[in-house]
């Protein structure tokens, strides 16, 4: 199924920031990174209320998530895994993603600690990434996805 990208997608880079896609949902790399792997989980309905979405998508979800966790667990080696629905900026369903870890992790030689750990992730402590940065991320999550 094709869907037009909904604000929130577009808000978060879609297509360039996409890692992963799924008939319903779509995996974004988080153009600020909190920690090592932070992804945004969008649903590509127009929906702005979780009990909007449709069956389909309530379906699809659960195999995203367990995509999202094996292939974060494996590149991250994260130790919690925190999902955030906001939505107070961006309309459309989505769930930021954010691996929580003691310490840091890197790539690419950027270090990226988890500054909050072991409370709340801070929302605005995010690794200070260029374009070219951000690139290899999405490159290396994307072949992290077709490996998996």
């Amino acid at each position: 199924m094709t869907l037009e990208p909904n604000e929130t997608l577009k808000k978060f880079g879609f297509p360039e920031t996409t890692v992963a896609e799924y008939d319903r949902w779509v995996v974004l790399a988080r153009p600020k990174q909190i920690t090592l792997g932070s992804l945004v989980l969008a649903c590509r309905e127009e929906a702005t209320a979780f009990a909007d979405i449709s069956a389909a998508a309530f379906a699809g979800l659960g195999a995203a998530v367990a995509e999202v966790e094996a292939n974060l667990r494996r590149e991250v080696e994260y130790e919690k895994i925190n999902y955030l629905m906001l939505m107070m900026v961006d309309p459309n369903v989505h769930f930021h993603v954010i691996p929580r870890y003691q310490g840091a992790r890197s790539l690419n030689g950027i270090e990226y600690p988890d500054r909050a750990w072991p409370g709340p992730p801070d929302l605005k402590a995010t690794a200070d990434l260029t374009a070219e940065d951000l690139s290899a991320l999405i490159a290396h999550f994307r072949d992290a996805w077709r490996r998996s």
